[in-house]
């Protein structure tokens, strides 16, 4: 239908109305974002993942909007202290946190007495970064692929054994939900770190370990361990000659080290928004694409909505495995 002239200058007028709207309120955002310092809590030591997205995205806020821009690595409590603090800040934009999933999806079923609420406490600004986890085996083991270490699982149940960095931990519930899928009786043998579990893998002691990708990807390539499969949707290009788990028959194991970005409740929509586009365009850049490959990293933003939805989709996945398999924090 065709609009007579009148018409369609009201709604030339409206599209123009809605349009100034839409730049005023991103206008408004930055305004608000560059009003005062920014405060990126870290809840974990300086030199990990978290520590080093942490330091990128204070460096780049920092340059956007002419403001100082703080790192503080507030350690303890499995991380439920930097958590703590940015959950009583302001949430004016001004206030963030860099955080691993495990801390949003595992924790909150894993933890008795878990002090916060995602959803209530908390604004999900985007998903940053993302590494992949891989599936290991030692030479000796003389497992070559994923169908011999099912067919051996079935054959005698319980007598193989996968290690861990310990209960409860994001590649502990790989393990368990391997198990989940593939239908087999795998013991688990937890330890305190990821460098013993590694070395009793590489030794023999232990014969199997979900591992990040990154940290063992030099002992793949120097014959140490054995690549089963990396645990992603599609090959990695970290290592793209690894098979996925999926393409060997198990599937529904897609469990990837993810680390976020979060603001305190109360954050208005436009500067969540706005801060997940700065963010995006920050990690996009050749320099900080650079950083991220050295710590086996590649950026992975995304919109505030769709971050929500990952972190509903991915606590749905652990909670019943965690209530099921009995895993309580130690």
């Amino acid at each position: 239908m065709k609009l007579s002239s009148p018409f369609r200058a009201l709604a030339t007028a409206a599209l123009m109305v809605a349009a100034a709207t839409s730049v005023y309120a991103q206008s408004d955002a930055q305004k608000q974002l560059a009003s005062d310092r920014f405060t990126i809590i870290s809840p974990f030591p300086p030199g990990g993942p978290v520590d080093v997205l942490a330091r990128i995205l204070s460096e780049g806020l920092s340059r956007r909007y002419g403001q100082a821009a703080v790192v503080e690595n507030q350690v303890g409590a499995a991380g439920n202290i930097g958590m703590d603090k940015v959950k009583r800040a302001k949430g004016d934009g001004h206030t963030l946190l860099v955080v691993p999933a495990g801390n949003l999806t595992i924790n909150p079923s894993l933890m008795p007495g878990f002090p916060f609420d995602i959803d209530k406490d908390f604004v999900p600004v985007t998903m940053l970064a993302k590494a992949p986890n891989v599936l290991v085996t030692s030479p000796q083991s003389g497992i070559k692929n994923v169908k011999d270490l099912v067919a051996q699982a079935k054959a005698k149940p319980n007598t193989l054994s996968y290690a861990s960095p310990g209960v409860g931990s994001g590649l502990h519930l790989a393990g368990e939900l391997f198990k989940q899928q593939a239908g087999v009786d795998v013991l688990h043998v937890p330890y305190k770190g990821t460098a013993p579990a590694l070395n009793d893998v590489m030794g023999g002691a232990v014969p199997l370990m979900f591992s990040n990708l990154p940290g063992t990807l030099p002992f793949i390539k120097s014959g140490k361990l054995v690549a089963l499969g990396v645990t992603e949707a599609k090959r990695t290009p970290v290592a793209p000659e690894i098979p996925t788990l999926a393409e060997q028959g198990v599937q529904g194991v897609t469990v990837t080290s993810w680390y976020g970005l979060l603001a305190p409740a109360g954050l208005p929509p436009a500067v969540a928004e706005q801060l997940a586009k700065d963010a995006a365009e920050i990690l996009a850049t050749p320099d900080v694409r650079e950083r991220l490959k050295t710590q086996g990293m590649t950026d992975s933003t995304m919109k505030p909505a769709e971050f929500a939805a990952a972190i509903r989709t991915e606590t749905a996945v652990w909670a019943p495995i965690i209530k099921s398999r009995h895993i309580v924090a130690e």
